[in-house]
C-alpha cells in the first residue's frame, strides 16, 4: 500500500472515531427532546405478571409481536364477555404501544359500553363512572398522546353522542344529569359575552396574579382556609368552595362574600372556570366560542346570528370533539374516518334540532291524592327531592343543521378519483330530515318555516311525491300515517299531542305549547272526516280528550307536582275559558264514576 493510501486510511479512522463520539454526545440530548415531544414508547411495563415483563424485555424488538397476541386474547376476551379481564390485558397493550390507537378506542368502547351494563341499572352511579372511565381515557391519555388520531377523537365524540345522549341505555337519564350538573356552575349566563370572557381568560395563575387587587383575593383566601395554600389545587378548591361551602371554614366564605361585586373577583371566577374547562374537560375555550359562532342556534328572523350552544348536552360535547378531531388530522379527504367523523357533527345538530332544549326540575317521590282540578298534587314528606332532565326539541337549531349538512354534503360531491358513497347516503339523510323538520315546524304553529323547508326540498330533491303544493304535501303525509291508523293509535296520538302541549304550557314555552295543541285539533277532525267515509268508530269529543290528556300529565310520575300546580294555576289565571271547560269536563266525569258505582253497588 502507498504511504498516500495509508495516511487516507488513517484519517478516515480518525474521522469516523471522531464523528461516533460527536454523536455520541447528543444521545442525551436527542432522548430528553424525545421525552419532551412524547416519542418514547417503550416505557417500563407496570404491575405486569413477571412472564409478560421479561417477555418484553427479553423480546426487544419483537414486542410488537407481544402485543399482537395480548391484542387476539383481549378480542376473544371480550367476545367471551370477560370484560374486566379484557380491559387488564388492553392496559398492558396501551403500555407496550401507546401510538396503537385502535386499543384506546377498543378500551375505551369496552369501559363505556361493555363493563358499565354489566353493572344492573339500579346501579346508575357505578354505571356512570364506567361511562366516565371511557371518555376520560381517550380525552386525558389516549389523546394527548396520538394527537392527530382521528379515531380517537370520533370515538370521544361517539360516547357523547351515543352513550350519554340516546336512550339506548337504561341510565341514559341519569348520565344526562350528571353532565348537567357538571357543566352547569362552569357556564354562568352561558350568553356570548360570557363565553367571549373565556376565551379571552388567562392561562394560567401566573398570568392572574399580575393583577394585585386578585392577589390580595388570593392571599385572602389562603389565609382563611389551609386548604387554599397548594397553588396547584387553588382553582378547584375555589370552585368546591363556590359549590359546596360546607366542606371550608365560614372564614373563607366570608372572604367570597367581602370580595362578590368586585372587578377582581368576577375576573378571577371567570379564569377559574376557564382554567378548569382547558385543563379537567380540556375543553379550549377559544374552540368552544368559534363553534358557536358557527353552530349555535339562530333566531328565525336573523340566521346569520347564532346564540351559544347548550354545553350541558351531550351532542354539544360530541360536536366539539369531532371538530377537533377534524382539526388535528389535517387534510384527509374521502379517508373513511373523515366521513364517519363529519357524520357525528351532522348527526349531533339533528339531535340537537330533535332534543336539544334541557329543562332541570325537582322531582320528588309522589302520594298521587288528586282525582279532579279541585285537589292539588301533594309529594311525600321527609324525603329529599332529586333532579330530573327532560329534553325536547330545540327548532332554532334547523338552520344550523342544514348548513352544516349542505356543506358536508358538498364536501363529499362526488369528483375525479371518489364515487361518492357518502354524498349519497349523506342525501339520503338530509331529504328524510328535511320532511320530518317541516312537520315539526308546522306541528308548532311556524307555518312559514314549514313551507320554507318545503320549497328547499323540492328545488333539491325533485321527486314525485314533492311536486304536490304544499297544503297537499301535509295531508299526504297525514293521510298517510292515519290511513291504517286504528282508533286507539289516533286516539294516543291525539293524547300525546295534548299532553306534550300542557307540558310545554308549564314550563311556558307558549309558541310550542299552542302549536301542538292546534295539530293535535287537525288530526282530530281529519281522522273524525274519514271515520265517517269508512265506517270508523269515532273518537270521544275534543274537550274531553283533552281532559283526559290533561289529567295524563297530572298523574304521569315522570313530572313533579310543582310543575304540574304551576300548570293549574296558569290555566286558570290565563286561560279562564279553558280551566272552566276543563272543570265541567272533570265534574261530569266524577258525577259519570259516582253514577256507576252507585249501580255497581245495588
Amino acid at each position: 500500500m502507498r504511504l498516500r493510501d495509508k495516511i487516507i486510511s488513517v484519517v478516515c479512522v480518525i474521522l469516523t472515531v471522531f464523528l461516533i463520539i460527536a454523536a455520541g454526545t447528543q444521545l442525551d440530548y436527542i432522548n430528553s427532546q424525545r421525552q419532551e415531544m412524547k416519542l418514547i414508547s417503550n416505557e417500563p411495563l407496570k404491575n405486569a405478571p413477571p412472564s409478560l415483563a421479561f417477555a418484553t424485555v427479553a423480546m426487544g424488538a419483537f414486542r410488537g409481536l407481544v402485543v399482537d397476541v395480548l391484542w387476539i386474547r383481549a378480542d376473544k376476551l371480550k367476545e367471551q364477555g370477560q370484560f374486566f379481564d379484557a380491559k387488564q390485558l388492553a392496559e398492558w397493550i396501551t403500555t407496550l404501544q401507546p401510538r396503537f390507537s385502535a386499543v384506546w378506542a377498543f378500551q375505551a368502547w369496552n369501559m363505556a359500553y361493555n363493563i358499565s351494563v354489566a353493572i344492573p341499572p339500579s346501579q346508575p352511579e357505578q354505571r356512570w363512572q364506567w361511562v366516565k372511565n371511557g371518555y376520560e381515557l381517550l380525552r386525558d391519555q389516549g389523546i394527548p398522546l396520538n394527537p392527530k388520531s382521528i379515531m380517537l377523537y370520533r370515538e370521544l365524540g361517539n360516547i357523547f353522542q351515543d352513550k350519554i345522549g340516546s336512550i339506548r341505555d337504561d341510565d341514559h337519564k341519569y348520565y344526562k344529569l350528571q353532565l348537567v350538573l357538571a357543566m352547569e356552575p362552569l357556564l354562568g349566563p352561558a350568553d356570548e359575552p360570557y363565553f367571549k370572557a373565556l376565551a379571552q381568560a388567562p392561562a394560567d395563575m401566573q398570568q392572574i396574579t399580575t393583577d394585585a387587587n386578585i392577589v390580595s383575593f388570593i392571599n385572602a383566601l389562603k389565609s382563611a382556609d389551609k386548604a387554599f395554600i397548594n397553588e396547584s389545587d387553588f382553582v378547584n378548591n375555589y370552585l368546591s368552595l363556590r359549590q359546596k361551602p360546607d366542606r371550608f371554614t365560614p372564614e373563607a366564605s366570608k372572604v367570597i362574600d367581602n370580595f362578590r361585586g368586585t372587578a377582581a373577583f368576577k375576573k378571577f371566577d371567570i379564569f377559574a372556570k376557564a382554567y378548569y374547562l382547558r385543563n379537567t374537560w380540556k375543553l379550549d375555550p377559544v374552540l368552544m366560542q368559534q363553534i358557536n359562532n358557527n353552530y349555535g342556534p339562530v333566531d328565525f328572523g336573523d340566521p346569520n346570528k347564532h346564540q351559544p350552544l347548550d354545553w350541558r348536552h351531550p351532542d354539544t360535547h360530541a360536536i366539539y370533539w369531532a371538530i377537533k378531531g377534524l382539526q388535528a388530522a389535517g387534510d384527509q379527504k374521502f379517508s373513511a374516518d373523515q366521513a364517519n367523523t363529519d357524520r357525528i357533527v351532522v348527526h349531533s345538530m339533528q339531535n340537537l334540532f330533535r332534543y336539544g332544549k334541557i329543562f332541570i326540575a325537582d322531582v320528588q317521590p309522589r302520594e298521587i291524592e288528586a282525582s279532579s282540578l279541585q285537589t292539588p298534587l301533594t309529594t311525600t314528606k321527609g324525603q329529599t327531592p332529586t333532579k330530573e332532565v327532560f329534553l325536547r326539541p330545540e327548532m332554532r337549531m334547523f338552520e344550523p343543521y342544514n348548513k352544516a349538512v349542505m356543506d358536508t354534503i358538498e364536501k363529499y360531491k362526488p369528483r375525479e378519483g371518489y364515487e361518492g358513497g357518502t354524498y349519497l347516503s349523506m342525501q339520503d339523510g338530509h331529504r328524510n330530515m328535511l320532511q320530518n323538520a317541516l312537520l315539526a315546524f308546522y306541528q308548532a304553529g311556524h307555518v312559514q318555516q314549514a313551507q320554507k323547508i318545503y320549497e328547499q326540498l323540492r328545488q333539491l330533491y325533485p321527486r314525485d311525491e314533492f311536486k304536490v303544493t304544499f297544503v297537499e304535501f301535509i295531508k299526504n303525509r297525514f293521510r298517510d300515517e292515519l290511513r291504517s291508523m286504528s282508533i286507539y293509535d289516533a286516539r294516543e296520538v291525539i293524547q300525546m299531542m295534548l299532553q306534550e302541549s300542557y307540558f310545554r304550557y308549564a314550563m311556558r314555552d307558549d309558541d310550542e305549547a299552542f302549536g301542538r295543541e292546534k295539530i293535535a285539533k287537525e288530526v282530530y277532525d281529519y281522522y273524525q272526516a274519514s271515520s265517517g267515509e269508512e265506517d270508523r268508530v269515532s273518537l270521544p269529543e275534543f274537550k274531553l280528550m283533552k281532559y283526559l290528556a290533561l289529567m295524563d300529565f297530572l298523574y304521569d310520575e315522570q313530572y313533579p307536582p310543582d310543575l304540574k300546580n304551576g300548570l293549574l294555576g296558569r290555566i286558570k289565571v290565563e286561560r279562564p275559558e279553558l280551566y272552566e271547560q276543563l272543570k265541567q269536563q272533570s265534574d261530569q266525569f266524577e258525577k259519570q264514576q259516582q253514577q256507576e258505582q252507585s249501580e255497581q253497588s245495588q
